[in-house]
């Protein structure tokens, strides 16, 4: 965009936040396989005790990325053309979708059918069910519709709403320019906090009840709704000082109604599960509660990134490329390692710690070969 070729190419904050929210998938994912909550294996051991820490990451983590994502786009966008941008996005994102669906996902997808009582090998799996596309695979009364790109999910709406943009980019720049200088300025002060809450509020009691998360594109517009709109803020507002200025002054308080928010979101929680009658005003609790979390959490790491994440370093170089490999490769790791040792009677701390030991070894491989390291 004109006048932008004078500012920086990157935010070195962003990329450490970047990072570090791509390396707490490890922790998250191998706690997906100790609570209650569906997952395509479980552990032995089930720990509803872990829901409370699962629930401070999981409102605003893959939020946080997406906003990431958008703001990597908008500096892409200050080199690249629309057509040189939609191809470099293409180039990065879709060969790694493919490959995934095809070779990494698969084995995620067969130890989720044994654990249903499958007993077929893997190659008869794969070439019988798996690629039979589309189908649906039924064992024990549980289906799985095959092939499935499971965590790739993010890549694939990544590269969705990237497309979306350059679209709108190529037809209508100026409908981006006037959106950023009309919104930019209420978002410099204290609406920072007030109105994307409200509109993340509004998502969650509109949309989150008639369309829940499902993962499958066509039909996932609570996620879209969220999702589109903190790509399209990271995008709009990447280059904008007022709004960065904003999140780094803003932090405490923004850490402050999180944590406010997260509390009352959890009893909101609390009181469903006692068999609350979910009456207009509870569900305006909840939606509330959840969105000022949601949302809070994301402005105060911003800020405190922007505070003491901007010195650059060369684990910061490495990294920014490494992470998106072990992202392709981490969620197989671990669900191969943990049936793998599930057997074994480890008790659930050495389980974890046996799991995300593995995962991090097979992800610095992969990220190793991805950079040439």
């Amino acid at each position: 965009m004109a006048g932008e070729a004078a500012r920086p190419e990157r935010r070195i904050d962003l990329d450490w936040i970047r990072i570090i929210a791509f390396g707490l998938l490890i922790l998250y994912h191998v706690g997906m396989l100790f609570v209650p909550w569906d997952f395509h294996v479980k552990s032995v051991h089930i720990l509803p005790g872990l829901e409370p820490l699962m629930l401070v990451l999981n409102p605003w983590r893959l939020s946080l990325l997406f906003l990431v994502s958008g703001a990597a786009t908008r500096f892409m966008s200050m080199k690249l053309e629309p057509g040189a941008l939609f191809a470099a996005r293409a180039a990065r994102l879709l060969p790694p979708v493919v490959f995934g669906v095809l070779v990494i996902v698969p084995p995620q997808s067969y130890f989720q059918v044994v654990d249903w009582g499958y007993s077929g090998s893997f190659v008869e799996f794969y070439f019988t069910h798996y690629l039979s596309v589309p189908g649906k695979f039924c064992q024990a009364g549980h289906c799985l519709i095959l092939p499935t790109w499971n965590h790739l999910w993010f890549v694939v709406y990544l590269f969705v709403y990237t497309a979306i943009l350059v679209l709108v980019a190529a037809i209508a720049p100026a409908l981006l320019r006037a959106v950023e200088r009309w919104v930019a300025p209420l978002l410099s002060g204290a609406g920072l906090l007030i109105l994307p809450t409200l509109l993340l509020a509004a998502y969650c009691l509109a949309l989150f009840p008639v369309f829940p998360q499902t993962h499958a594109l066509i039909d996932d517009w609570y996620d879209h709704a969220v999702y589109g709109t903190v790509f399209l803020f990271g995008y709009l507002f990447a280059l904008d000082e007022g709004v960065a200025g904003a999140t780094q002054r803003l932090r405490w308080p923004a850490l402050a109604v999180a944590l406010f928010g997260y509390a009352n979101f959890m009893i909101w929680r609390a009181l469903r599960q006692d068999g609350a009658p979910p009456y207009e005003a509870l569900s305006l609790y909840g939606g509330f509660a959840y969105a000022a979390f949601q949302w809070c959490s994301i402005v105060a790491i911003l800020g405190f990134g922007r505070r003491w994440l901007n010195r650059d370093a060369p684990a910061r170089r490495y990294l920014t490329d490494a992470v998106f490999p072990f992202y392709i490769v981490h969620q197989t790791t671990i669900i191969e390692t943990d049936y793998a040792i599930r057997g074994l009677g480890l008790p659930a701390w050495a389980e974890a710690a046996v799991v995300i030991a593995a995962t991090c070894r097979t992800a610095c491989g992969a990220s190793c070969a991805r950079t040439g390291v």
